[in-house]
């Protein structure tokens, strides 16, 4: 096994010390940890078990912190949701969507085939519509639907060419005999 050849100076180790004593972000004191633990040769193994982080994790880690010190290792991810829509906006979709049908949007291109009621789909082509926005995820369209008040029901299956007359004449048919 080749002998690492990378090892902190007494000056960097009282300078991770410190980082991490200070700080209040837990992913960011993983990092000043795992990084100090390595330049005082402890093995790979041992820092991911201390750690819990992967190897390509580490060597991230420490290659940043060589590159950029201190300010390398904080953690930048934003988290939080990447929302779409802003509050207002779905406020605005909720009462948009209860004083209209998908008909009066969308003709006889609604979702289904009298366009009273509103389908995901019908909201996803009225998102795009008025905000210029698409969803892909099907989840984030079925919590915008509660948000806006309503509940998802799976509909019948409902033909757009059925002929109401031929239905009623296969009615009277199957009624004779």
């Amino acid at each position: 096994m080749a002998k690492r050849k990378y090892k902190l100076t007494e000056e960097q180790e009282k300078e991770l010390l410190s980082a991490y004593q200070l700080c209040k972000d837990g992913q960011t004191k993983i990092r000043y940890q795992a990084v100090r633990l390595y330049g005082q040769a402890y093995p790979v193994n041992e820092i991911q078990l201390i750690t819990n982080c992967s190897r390509t994790s580490l060597m991230e880690w420490i290659q940043a912190y060589r590159k950029q010190g201190i300010p390398g290792l904080v953690d930048k991810r934003t988290g939080g949701n990447s929302a779409k829509l802003s509050r207002l906006q779905i406020e605005d979709l909720s009462a948009r969507v209860h004083s209209s049908t998908p008909e009066q949007i969308f003709g006889n291109k609604a979702a289904t085939s009298t366009g009273q009621f509103w389908t995901i789909a019908d909201l996803n082509r009225a998102i795009q519509h008025w905000y210029g926005v698409q969803y892909r995820s099907r989840t984030s369209l079925l919590r915008l639907f509660r948000e806006c008040g309503f509940s998802y029901h799976r509909a019948e299956r409902v033909y757009k060419s059925h002929r109401e007359s031929q239905v009623v004449e296969f009615q009277e048919l199957v009624e004779i005999n």
